[in-house]
């Protein structure tokens, strides 16, 4: 057993160590993103941590599951996640998906990979869906623009947020720069811009 546990504090050394500028903020708390907990995991751990994910409940509603880390053959930690379909655009398409990622990401924080402190699904959710209003609110800006200064005062006002989203979520900044792109197509079309 003290095999297994000096190799999760190196593990979790590690992860401390790769913090600096790779977390974002959920409600004033420090939050180190999973895929970040999963490469300093794996990069220390290699072949040694196993895991395990399965889908407990799925509906048309919704999606629960359950993952397990192994350490050398021995169960280390469970973390359990539910997504909402409705709860953002991303989950009409990707809950399970989405589901997976917090259930692992929960199993880490267990596990020490935390930065500070595990965001209750209730933090990430709200986190999302300020932001997906961010993004809704721009779009719907955007397509009320009806000349070119408009369309310029318009990138002025949002340059901030889509920097922000493009270095804290890149998966959101680019389902938002193609949004972008068809209403800015349409208001070249119709001579607006």
């Amino acid at each position: 057993m003290a095999d297994i546990k000096d190799k999760l504090v190196l593990a979790v050394n590690e992860f401390k160590k790769s913090l600096d500028g790779n977390t974002i903020s959920i409600h004033g708390k420090s939050y180190a993103q999973v895929s970040l907990r999963i490469a300093v995991a794996r990069r220390v751990l290699g072949s040694a941590m196993d895991i395990i994910s399965k889908i407990q409940h799925m509906d048309k509603d919704s999606v629960v599951m359950q993952a397990d880390i192994f350490i050398d053959d021995k169960h280390v930690a469970t973390g359990h996640a539910e997504e909402k379909r409705t709860a953002s655009k991303i989950n009409m398409t990707s809950a399970l998906e989405n589901c997976e990622t917090s259930a692992i990401g929960r199993a880490l924080a267990f596990l020490g990979f935390i930065s500070d402190g595990i965001a209750s699904a209730e933090e990430v959710s709200t986190a999302i869906l300020q932001q997906d209003k961010k993004i809704q609110t721009a779009l719907k800006d955007l397509e009320a623009v009806s000349h070119k200064g408009s369309y310029q005062e318009w990138l002025s006002k949002n340059k901030p947020m889509l920097s922000e989203l493009k270095l804290k979520n890149p998966i959101a900044y680019t389902t938002f720069m193609e949004d972008f792109q068809t209403y800015k197509t349409n208001l070249q079309t119709k001579g607006v811009i």
